[in-house]
């Protein structure tokens, strides 16, 4: 594998397995204001609907596979020659501002219009990237909720290029630090449950995007016993296995460590699609790219088309079984397209910019 040539095969697959179960759980939430059940798939513990909790494991899948990736070309690069660090966020800021504050923009925009309340102590937290605060204490923005991941993506970019250039060996300090995380996350849920301290551990998930970048060194330096146990045809198919349980809703463990079991299963799933061998389903096909390559567009301007279809049908009476269908598929389809015409029209400009400051060519994986 050159340092001029990275791919990995089956990982778009799997941005697009993340960014529907996301849609399709938001979908979900908002049945309410199209005159229809939001309990369709059952309720969660805590009386939410379940499709909540396939969110929350989407995002969580998101994780693993940013940690994995930015790991990995970072390790890359540190192995042929320095870190460049102002490269590293000059590309992260052109792969992910342009898009992200257009659409803050257009939100904006459209609840001045419908005349909808705006905390602005939490819009400056949304403008610099600290969307995790407001979605912890309760005050997010209408249609912007979801921009909390995005917060701690870039909360973890922040000091995770330093981390990678100043320390010669990670894999002993990153298990420390997720063990004493997850440990942090134990006690204070046995503790003080639904505290605040314990919801900053919960939803800012460094840990899990550890675990991702743990995955990645170990699979770099091709660790025989990682890959022994990780890459064994009987453990794709396990982890294959309980995706399909979260899928339908039916994954349930421990619910206080179900997002990191998710995260070292979505690891082992990312080792069996770029190591080919013993892959159990191919996510390596024209139409997984296809959704994954937009799967940002998809992820960041859905909510919004949600509230702007719950306008148009809402209100209208269409047979039940038939207007389920119509609202998932054409909220569906209409997220799809609009995310692939940004892509095209808007996001590919600042892509190809940021080509003039790749260190190591990723072959669009990230």
């Amino acid at each position: 594998m050159s340092i001029n040539s990275i791919y990995f095969a089956g990982l778009n697959g799997l941005r697009s397995i993340a960014s529907i179960a996301v849609v399709i759980s938001h979908i979900t939430l908002s049945l309410t204001e199209f005159g229809l059940n939001p309990f369709i798939f059952g309720i969660a513990n805590d009386g939410k609907p379940l499709g909540l909790l396939l969110a929350g494991y989407g995002v969580s899948l998101f994780f693993v596979l940013s940690g994995f990736l930015i790991t990995f070309l970072l390790q890359v690069e540190k192995a042929n020659h320095d870190i460049n660090i102002k490269k590293f966020y000059i590309r992260r800021i052109l792969r992910i501002w342009p898009l992200y504050y257009l659409y803050l923009i257009i939100t904006i925009l459209l609840l001045f219009i419908y005349s909808i309340d705006i905390n602005i102590k939490s819009l400056i937290l949304y403008l610099f990237y600290a969307a995790n605060i407001p979605f912890i204490v309760g005050s997010t923005i209408p249609f912007l909720a979801h921009y909390w991941s995005l917060g701690v993506e870039e909360q973890f970019y922040f000091f995770w290029p330093w981390v990678n250039k100043k320390f010669s060996s990670l894999v002993i300090p990153i298990m420390l630090v997720i063990f004493i995380l997850i440990l942090i996350k134990i006690i204070l849920h046995f503790s003080f449950p639904n505290s605040i301290l314990e919801s900053i551990i919960h939803v800012t998930r460094f840990h899990c995007m550890m675990i991702g970048a743990l995955g990645a060194i170990l699979y770099q330096s091709k660790n025989k016993m990682f890959m022994r146990i990780v890459d064994a045809k009987l453990m794709q198919v396990i982890c294959w296995i309980i995706i399909f349980f979260v899928a339908i809703n039916k994954f349930h463990i421990a619910s206080i460590l179900d997002n990191e079991i998710i995260s070292v299963v979505a690891l082992f799933i990312i080792i069996g699609q770029i190591n080919v061998t013993n892959r159990v389903i191919n996510l390596e096909l024209n139409f997984f790219n296809f959704l994954g390559k937009i799967s940002y567009g998809i992820y960041v301007i859905h909510p919004l088309l949600i509230f702007c279809f719950s306008k148009f049908i809402g209100d209208l009476y269409i047979y039940k079984p038939y207007k389920y269908i119509i609202v998932y598929f054409s909220i569906l389809g209409l997220t799809i397209f609009i995310s692939y015409i940004l892509y095209e029209y808007f996001e590919k400009y600042f892509l190809n910019l940021k080509q003039k400051f790749v260190v190591v060519n990723s072959g669009g994986i990230l």
